[in-house]
């Protein structure tokens, strides 16, 4: 029985939630109805902490829930009426894949005329990630993002998002996709003027400013829900899209990563350890901004759509 998790808010206090379906409930309600009492209190965050230990859990009150939902209508939520937050409120390192999707590279290297690396792994070109900092840059669904100072190029970048469930240490590609917990929904925001620093010399290895770039308020919209690693049968064939104000930019497939999600893994994991709660963005497929000079501004709404996923909406204010 499918499931996805969510975390909602309700007199300014952060709450988990479980979804079937269009059905969606309080999880602290349906544990205690059930007499779960380690899911009772528990965080997102926490049960991706202990996920080998949640997972059973999680699948038996589900399977409850599924055979008899109007037994557990003093838990039953209105979903159009919730506040969502970001699933997780406090997670580890946020990696994000940067020149990672086919249809991106070769429309970048169009847009700028730029001699860009078709296929890495057959040249021996390693992926390549940065981080977004923590807990600040989270944003959940119908979330509104403050336009960030000093900056007038604000570009969208769907992503498909990974949590890591357990330590993974220097794992094989064929194993890495045992370490995730599940996947959600992102929206990698990128002031893009701020990537290159103002008055600085072009060769200065100083020149460049991934913070300022992609990490601010808000900056990493999560969500709206997150679906345990079981119910995605391949991270690398989901259909991705993104609208502006309704209108279609970005629509592509997972299946165009030049990196896929288990390669990703294995190479971050070559370099440090990865925790559970650490979060992978896996890069962002053509149609962003920055290839046609167009981007968001106060009061813009974006949509991010992945198939098995749901979509996440962000309002830019």
């Amino acid at each position: 029985m499918k499931y996805q998790l969510f975390t909602y808010e309700t007199e300014r206090t952060p709450r988990s939630g479980l979804a079937i379906g269009n059905h969606w409930f309080d999880l602290g309600g349906v544990a205690r109805a059930t007499g779960c009492a380690s899911l009772a209190t528990a965080s997102l965050d926490e049960l991706v902490d202990h996920w080998a230990l949640s997972v059973p859990e999680l699948d038996k009150l589900a399977a409850e829930l599924a055979a008899n939902p109007d037994g557990f209508s003093t838990a039953r939520l209105d979903a159009d009426s919730l506040t969502l937050r970001s699933p997780f409120s406090r997670p580890g390192a946020i990696y994000a894949a940067g020149a990672n999707y086919r249809d991106h590279v070769e429309a970048m290297g169009r847009a700028f005329n730029q001699k860009l690396v078709l296929d890495p792994k057959k040249e021996g070109v390693p992926p390549w990630h940065f981080l977004k900092s923590g807990a600040a840059t989270l944003s959940g669904h119908r979330g509104d993002v403050p336009y960030p100072p000093r900056t007038e190029r604000l570009d969208w970048e769907a992503e498909l998002a990974v949590v890591i469930g357990r330590r993974a240490a220097q794992v094989s590609v064929d194993s890495a996709l045992d370490y995730v917990a599940g996947y959600m929904c992102a929206n990698d925001l990128s002031a893009r003027d701020h990537l290159v620093r103002d008055g600085v010399d072009p060769s200065s290895p100083f020149r460049f400013d991934w913070i300022g770039h992609k990490c601010f308020n808000g900056s990493c919209p999560l969500g709206p829900v997150f679906t345990p690693a079981q119910f995605v049968r391949s991270p690398e064939n989901l259909a991705i899209k993104l609208w502006v104000n309704g209108e279609l930019r970005q629509d592509s497939n997972t299946s165009n990563h030049l990196y896929g999600v288990a390669e990703q893994i294995a190479y971050l994991s070559e370099r440090v350890d990865l925790l559970a709660g650490d979060v992978i963005l896996t890069g962002t497929p053509a149609g962003v901004g920055m290839e046609t000079g167009t981007f968001l501004k106060r009061g813009d709404v974006t949509r991010v759509w992945i198939e098995a996923l749901g979509e996440l909406e962000t309002r830019i204010v």
